[in-house]
């Protein structure tokens, strides 16, 4: 609990600090590319040395695919589904009158059946960043942080697995694929670099030298160096994500946000919870795998928004009701599997 507390503070520092203009407009910029080359590079680096890979390496990656699928498949048939349930339900007479009654009486909630039309983009712009903010989550910055806070040690490779199968196949593979199709603006240049994009991201590298290395011994000046570093680059990801929450301006209304963001944090993870029981996963493998798969909406849809000219305004909505949530629904999970 310490930790979410603590996660909560700098989080909430970063948007005080950020707000009141008492630090530079470019520190967000200068600390999210340190965190992005350097910090969770060694988070990485240090999680993959003191793992355990000689047992089921193939779960993580494997539960983070169908994650994301499954994301994908649930945002697109909820799209796809929506106008035709809304006009079978709203535009044609019912026969039965207790289903008349069920629907007068959801209509008078403060989320209506006919307020989803404001829920459910129509724009094709909007669609993509629907979908994104679905898919997609924080594996990095927040997962790495947290996660390994509630998890045994035996563990923590099925954690790093997890985020560095996530970063690779889902904001710089699947994420783009999605983003590219939904795009208002395509460039086929775009595509042909993806690959050597995904080559160059940092954390993939720290994970390759960390596994590589789980059996040399370093100086012990190094040991102190990586590990008084990781009490750094913890506190940092949150004050960043605070500041990048005290960017998020303009935003009239959240409603847009709510439907992906409970499929990220509720929906996803609750379907993980399940699948991982039926198949005999329990203990700290499964816990950690369902916290992993409720991260919040990550910052990589924002960048996508921008990149290929989706709606800016869903991404930043998910990814502000998401992780203000977070804190709510993280206790639960770990009430529920622990």
């Amino acid at each position: 609990m310490w930790t979410i507390v603590n996660s909560v503070f700098w989080t909430g520092l970063g948007v005080v600090l950020f707000r009141c203009q008492l630090v530079p407009a470019h520190l967000p910029r200068l600390l999210g590319r340190s965190l992005y080359w350097i910090g969770v590079p060694l988070q990485v680096w240090l999680l993959a040395r003191r793992s355990d890979f000689d047992e089921a390496i193939w779960i993580p990656p494997l539960a983070t695919i169908t994650v994301l699928l499954l994301g994908l498949v649930l945002a697109l048939s909820i799209l796809q589904n929506w106008r035709k349930l809304k006009y079978t339900y709203l535009n044609k007479s019912i026969q039965f009158s207790w289903l008349n009654d069920l629907i007068y009486i959801i209509s008078s909630l403060p989320l209506t059946v006919k307020s989803f039309q404001q829920v459910i983009p129509s724009s094709r712009a909007g669609k993509g960043s629907f979908v994104l903010a679905s898919m997609l989550g924080n594996t990095g910055f927040i997962g790495l942080a947290i996660v390994p806070n509630f998890i045994e040690q035996h563990y923590w490779s099925w954690i790093v697995l997890y985020g560095v199968t996530h970063n690779l196949l889902g904001s710089y593979g699947l994420g783009a694929v999605v983003a590219n199709y939904f795009s208002l603006s395509k460039n086929s240049k775009k595509r042909a670099m993806r690959l050597r994009d995904l080559l160059k991201v940092p954390s993939l590298w720290a994970f390759t030298l960390g596994y590589l290395t789980r059996n040399l011994s370093f100086p012990d000046s190094v040991e102190i160096i990586t590990r008084y570093g990781i009490f750094i680059v913890v506190p940092s990801a949150f004050l960043l994500i605070g500041m990048q929450l005290g960017k998020l301006r303009g935003m009239k209304s959240l409603k847009a946000a709510i439907v992906p963001a409970s499929l990220k944090i509720i929906i996803l993870p609750g379907l993980v919870a399940i699948g991982l029981t039926l198949l005999g996963i329990e203990g700290d493998g499964r816990l950690a795998l369902v916290l992993m798969s409720s991260m919040p909406t990550a910052f990589a849809n924002v960048i996508l928004a921008e990149e290929y000219n989706l709606d800016r305004q869903i991404a930043a909505g998910t990814i502000l009701l998401s992780t203000v949530t977070l804190p709510l629904i993280f206790p639960l999970w770990l009430a529920c599997l622990h």
